[in-house]
């Protein structure tokens, strides 16, 4: 006979979140990806830091210019595009790579021609940023080689800020279409939701992002008169209205702690700040010797410049990440706050996972170095961390016995 007193009493433990297949499943696809991914990312680097840091950059641009009647001006834009052309080139066969091994996975419901129209697109996309901005680099290199800096910087994040005013206009339609939500309860809770929030949207359209992959998604994006809330067709096609509505009430949380403005601010003051080291690295003689220009106003310098600015980016990346990874906790808690649905938000994110193929509890390393969000298993312990802790456990005065107050 059991004496063990009923306080005592073992009780079963949970059911897992996830199965032990949907675990391998997720650190089998994060396995064969990472070799494309990573290989992509280090070569990249490493043909960009040869064509800088060498005479070979230097050849390049001397080359292509000349093909374009040699002045300073056909140097700079077809070096530019050269650069642009060749970076491109050597990610391919990685793009390809990690989208065949998505294949395998049920990820990409788009055939190859439509890979390759999207690969053209952005290739138009880049050049159409690229040129004038290389272009007007070295014109304020032309009128300082020493001082062009101080008003690139301000430049830089001026133009940050309007790429990113911009995007959700000019850039996001490049590669989806978007439709109006249709009318229906879906859509009025949606806008309820945004209401409850004091978040002012404009529209919920709908992206047919079904026409690439099975992936789900959702987010706000624009400004003021712009702001809207986006909704992948597969998010709606496969998900409970219920965890549509979490996962729209993180995005609302992005709007809410103002982090697209914000984002923008820092990325704005990071541009000018990096731009400033550029100037600075830009006068050092033993880089312009290694890479073949007189100084900064040498279209010769491109890949030079090119080359340290893909180098900053690379060191700052995991910081970048780690800021991120705390803002997506804080969206969490937001949506925890608006809708105190714990068991939704634990539904939503088992769905999301499962149906990306995540790997929900991914290598400490690479958490740190590459992830934007944190991992699922985090963000669902973080839910009910949140939901057990004491203020939400006690009952407010007044409250009847036996009620939950969130």
């Amino acid at each position: 006979m059991d004496t063990t007193p009923a306080s005592e009493a073992p009780t079963p433990e949970a059911a897992p979140d996830f199965t032990p297949d949907e675990r391998a499943r997720g650190r089998a696809l994060r396995r064969a990806q990472l070799p494309w991914a990573l290989g992509g990312r280090l070569a990249g680097l490493a043909l960009t830091l040869l064509l800088g840091l060498t005479p070979v950059g230097a050849a390049v641009v001397t080359a292509v210019g000349g093909w374009f009647g040699g002045s300073r001006t056909a140097g700079v834009l077809a070096g530019a595009a050269a650069l642009v052309l060749l970076g491109q080139a050597l990610q391919l066969p990685f793009g390809a790579g990690a989208r065949t091994v998505r294949v395998r996975y049920g990820l990409v419901t788009q055939g190859w021609a439509g890979w390759a129209l999207d690969a053209v697109r952005g290739l138009a996309l880049t050049l159409v940023l690229v040129l004038p901005l290389a272009l007007g680099l070295f014109a304020l290199t032309a009128w300082s080689p020493q001082r062009w800096w101080l008003p690139g910087a301000g430049a830089a994040a001026l133009l940050t800020v309007a790429l990113s005013f911009l995007h959700p206009l000019l850039i996001e339609p490049v590669f989806n279409r978007f439709s109006p939500m249709p009318p229906g309860e879906l859509r009025t809770a949606l806008l309820a939701l945004a209401e409850r929030d004091g978040v002012r949207v404009r529209d919920v359209l709908v992206a047919d992002a079904s026409r690439r992959t099975t992936a789900l998604n959702a987010y706000v994006s624009g400004f003021g008169a712009t702001r809207r809330i986006v909704a992948y067709d597969t998010l709606l096609t496969t998900a409970e209205p219920r965890e549509v509505e979490l996962v729209v009430a993180h995005e609302l949380g992005h709007v809410k702690h103002r982090d697209v403005p914000v984002g923008t601010a820092l990325g704005a003051v990071g541009a000018a700040v990096a731009v400033a080291v550029l100037g600075l690295l830009a006068t050092w003689r033993p880089l312009l010797d290694a890479a073949g220009a007189t100084d900064a106003a040498d279209p010769r310098a491109l890949p030079l410049l090119a080359a340290l600015a893909a180098l900053l980016g690379a060191l700052s990346g995991p910081a970048q990440c780690a800021v991120s990874r705390r803002i997506e906790a804080r969206a969490d808690r937001h949506a925890l706050e608006l809708t105190g649905d714990v068991e939704q938000f634990v539904a939503m994110q088992r769905r999301l996972a499962v149906a990306n193929v995540s790997d929900v509890d991914p290598p400490r390393v690479l958490e740190l170095l590459f992830a934007t969000h944190p991992s699922a298993t985090s963000r669902i312990a973080a839910a009910r961390a949140w939901q057990a802790a004491p203020e939400r456990r006690a009952p407010e005065r007044g409250a009847i016995p036996g009620t939950s107050v969130v």
